[in-house]
């Protein structure tokens, strides 16, 4: 494919530097966790990439257990990579992660040395890179000392498999921990990849204050509490939702009577915004610089248009995010 990058593409998205460092991410980064895998329409998943980077979206986040299969989102991206992005490569992080199942027997899963090593080296060969931008670790492992993941996380740096290295679903404890073993072995952790949403505000009570404190930016991810925050349930669950199919993590029983309630006052709210109740969402998650950027999916590209305009009204008064504190404390 004769791809040209649009020239105005950096124009309109809002860039935010991560912690400390010297990397500045997009507000809006684009997640390969579903739609991208083997099992999805290749020229769907190649024209919503092509799409986000036309639109400035410059981080495209992946883990090895992405799908399905495990590992064709890896497969996926690299192959569009290849095909159309390769001239625009030092334009683009690339994210990817090792820590949940990948394969069969006591290696293919947590976080010992021999399950890290083995999946970055997959990862890369998967993806065709030479390098990660960041790499995470998918999740703390209860019966690996952290000394272990978190030395395996150091050398990939030094070896240079991966710029920076990350957390995600570390709670606040683990986190200051893990930074502590990472700040010994001569490595600045970069970035932690929490849940975060309106109707998930846990990273509040600690989290945020710990990454603070360590100077390090935070990514998040299901900021629309996959799917809640949509105009898609404003009137229940629609017939082949996220919601109406097996297999997937929001579950029919999410969406209770009193979660419908919640998502029609809040939908009044984003009208008054002249917002969509995503657009409104995104924009919340956003609110206060407090976060670096959020990780949408997409299933076809104009998800992905809509979104991004949420960057077009960042600001809440006082009194709309008092009333959206109390419409989200009514359940």
């Amino acid at each position: 494919m004769n791809y040209n990058a649009k020239k105005d593409r950096y124009d309109k998205m809002k860039y935010n530097r991560c912690g400390n460092s010297g990397l500045m991410l997009p507000a809006i980064s684009l997640g390969l966790w579903h739609n991208f895998g083997d099992v999805d329409n290749y020229e769907n998943s190649k024209e919503m990439i092509i799409t986000a980077f036309d639109l400035g979206i410059t981080h495209f986040d992946l883990a090895n257990n992405y799908g399905p299969p495990a590992g064709s989102a890896e497969k996926t991206f690299g192959r569009i990579l290849k095909e159309v992005l390769a001239p625009y490569r030092d334009e683009i992080i690339v994210s990817s992660k090792a820590g949940y199942v990948m394969w069969p027997g006591p290696y293919g899963n947590f976080g010992s040395r021999k399950s890290m090593m083995a999946s970055i080296n997959q990862s890369l060969e998967r993806t065709g890179l030479d390098y990660f931008d960041i790499f995470y670790s998918h999740r703390p492992d209860p019966d690996t000392p952290i000394e272990e993941t978190m030395g395996a996380l150091a050398d990939m740096v030094k070896s240079g498999k991966t710029l920076y290295v990350g957390l995600s679903n570390y709670n606040p404890k683990q986190t200051k921990e893990a930074v502590r073993v990472l700040n010994d072995l001569g490595i600045k952790p970069l970035i932690h990849q929490p849940s975060y949403s309106m109707f998930n505000r846990w990273i509040e009570d600690g989290l945020q204050d710990v990454l603070k404190d360590e100077g390090m930016g935070s990514i998040v991810f299901s900021p629309l509490a996959q799917g809640m925050l949509t105009s898609k349930y404003l009137k229940g669950i629609p017939k082949g939702s996220r919601a109406d199919k097996e297999n997937t993590f929001l579950k029919e029983t999410d969406i209770t009577k009193e979660k419908l309630s919640q998502i029609q006052d809040l939908q009044g709210i984003a009208a008054s915004r002249n917002q969509s109740l995503a657009q409104m969402a995104l924009s919340w998650v956003l609110r206060e610089e407090k976060i670096t950027s959020v990780i949408i999916g997409a299933s076809k590209k104009e998800q992905i248009i809509e979104n991004v305009k949420a960057l077009e009204n960042l600001e809440f008064s006082k009194e709309d995010l008092e009333l959206i504190d109390e419409i989200l404390k009514s359940v």
